[in-house]
């Protein structure tokens, strides 16, 4: 799975917009949200561990969607009210390719910019155009954060697979937590007006 094969705008794109955010607002984000260096290598010796993993992670947050109607809604035809099958594939690779990038942990403009972006394919400003599809055109934003939880609850039985110690594991369990969170508000800034973000 790599960024090429992702349609759209990918991470590392140069056509990609700018983030309106600087480096200096993630890093006073980052540290309201007490995430240090600490995290940082927390992050890198997780993507050793989870790199294998990652379609048996997507099994568990997909297997948590489809059962949640409220949820399953934007990924579906909202005339037919089913699944669209293709779309959910796409939006699978990309939240696949996601978790990797997440435990690379590089905290840089084009991060930023990707970020930016992530959020406004969540907002009715971008939903549905990178695959060109017609599901539900906006997810609210209380999901966008309430979905940080399963999210990061359900990674902790992953991290515990290869021969880590319980305070290796709490570590990048907490780490990868805090990253989460962090993505979410940045996702969530498409979505408020000019000076409230």
């Amino acid at each position: 799975m790599t960024p090429t094969a992702i349609p759209g705008y990918r991470f590392g794109d140069p056509g990609l917009p700018r983030s309106p955010l600087t480096t200096g607002d993630l890093d006073a984000l980052k540290a309201a949200l007490l995430f240090g260096v600490e995290d940082v290598a927390a992050l890198r010796a997780m993507h050793e561990v989870v790199k294998d993993e990652i379609e048996s992670i997507l099994d568990v947050w997909y297997g948590f969607v489809a059962a949640t109607p409220h949820l399953l809604v934007y990924f579906s035809d909202p005339r037919t009210g089913k699944p669209i099958a293709g779309y959910l594939e796409a939006v699978r690779r990309r939240f696949g390719q996601w978790i990797l990038d997440t435990c690379r942990a590089e905290y840089d403009d084009a991060w930023l910019a990707w970020t930016e972006e992530i959020g406004r394919r969540h907002h009715r400003s971008g939903k549905n155009r990178t695959d060109n599809v017609a599901a539900a055109p906006h997810i609210p934003m209380r999901y966008v954060l309430a979905l940080a939880m399963p999210i990061s609850l359900t990674m902790k039985p992953f991290l515990a697979k290869k021969a880590h110690s319980s305070a290796e594991i709490d570590a990048m369990h907490a780490a990868w937590t805090k990253a989460v969170l962090l993505q979410a508000i940045l996702w969530c800034r498409p979505y408020v007006r000019d000076g409230d973000f």
